[in-house]
């Protein structure tokens, strides 16, 4: 049953049901093109997610994962990268410092590369490691500050280091956990003496 036309106000004239019928195509028409663009924008913004997550999914398929942090090399006697998840991280050894052999600032110092070898054989590639963090997690260079633990037996890298010979101290504050326990190691090294102590009478000389 057709409803009632409106009652006019006096000196308005009453749309025709033809003219009722076509406003409302007209609106139902611009109603359903406004469904239709959002529906356009939302299914263009979901793809733009999916190819997203499918070139991050790409990118982590082909680096490895370490689910603990992982040596993947040695830089120098004092410097390592390891691997954490997906990312690659450099570490300073806290507490210590082996001879230069890679700051293109000074020359090749006395025991700098029988230091590196000493620490690439405590921490061969695929060596899972604990990271102990000071009061400073990063230095100024974005590296990792970390005292390092071997997993396997809980050898203190940075402890064997110093007790032999290849490593003097370096205690700079608040980084001084264990700055008492690698002075009386550093201490006991000297006397012996052993390392970079016997072989080049103590840290900082040139390389012969």
């Amino acid at each position: 049953m057709e409803s009632p036309a409106r009652t006019a106000h006096p000196g308005q004239r009453v749309p025709s049901k033809i003219e009722r019928t076509k406003a409302r195509q007209r609106s139902s028409a611009t109603t359903i093109a406004l469904i239709g663009c959002l529906g356009a924008m939302l299914f263009i913004g979901s793809m733009t997610l999916f190819i997203f997550a499918l070139t991050n999914v790409a990118q982590h398929s082909s680096a490895p994962y370490a689910a603990e942090p992982t040596v993947i090399n040695v830089i120098d006697g004092d410097t390592i990268d390891v691997r954490i998840g997906y990312k690659r991280q450099r570490v300073r050894l806290l507490g210590i410092d082996t001879p230069e052999t890679k700051d293109p600032r000074k020359p090749v110092q006395c025991f700098g590369p029988e230091a590196s070898e000493h620490t690439a054989q405590l921490l061969p590639r695929g060596t899972i490691v604990r990271l102990e963090h000071d009061l400073e997690e990063r230095d100024v260079y974005d590296r990792l500050l970390a005292y390092v633990w071997r997993s396997s037996d809980g050898l203190f890298v940075n402890l064997d280091l110093v007790a032999q010979g290849y490593a003097n101290i370096l205690s700079i504050a608040p980084n001084t956990a264990h700055a008492d326990e690698l002075r009386a190691a550093m201490t006991e090294a000297k006397t012996a003496p052993r390392g970079l102590w016997a072989t080049c009478g103590g840290p900082g000389k040139p390389a012969s």
